[in-house]
């Protein structure tokens, strides 16, 4: 059964700096590209970011580059998400979600985790 579970949200104030954690069990990690996703109210689902199987190939979202950085440890099963310079609108529920293909498309992530919610103050 596979498994992954974000944790790390919380309240911060605009600028400031959070870094979500996914666990992952359950799935060969190091054979899924691992993505971020992200959830505001009444918005629908959007991509954030991904990494590739190895970690040596990633891509963000225009409106994060440069504030927001994806990594993997393939030996913990874990996906980090450090994110800076948040701004409020930033706000949403997290999601980490794991993929067979390299792709920023929603429909091709096969797994998700609960999500966790980030909240930027201004």
């Amino acid at each position: 059964q596979v498994q992954l579970v974000e944790s790390g949200g919380g309240l911060v104030q605009a600028g400031g700096s959070l870094r979500l954690s996914c666990a992952a069990s359950g799935l060969t990690f190091s054979s899924y590209v691992m993505g971020w996703f992200r959830q505001a109210p009444g918005k629908e689902r959007e991509f954030v970011a991904r990494i590739m199987w190895s970690g040596g190939s990633t891509y963000y979202t225009p409106s994060v580059k440069g504030r927001f950085t994806i990594s993997r440890d393939n030996a913990k099963n874990m996906v980090f998400l450090q994110m800076n310079s948040l701004k409020p609108e930033d706000t949403a529920v997290y999601y980490c979600a794991a993929s067979e293909a390299y792709t920023g498309d929603i429909k091709e992530y096969n797994y998700w985790g609960q999500g966790t919610q980030v909240t930027v103050s201004s």
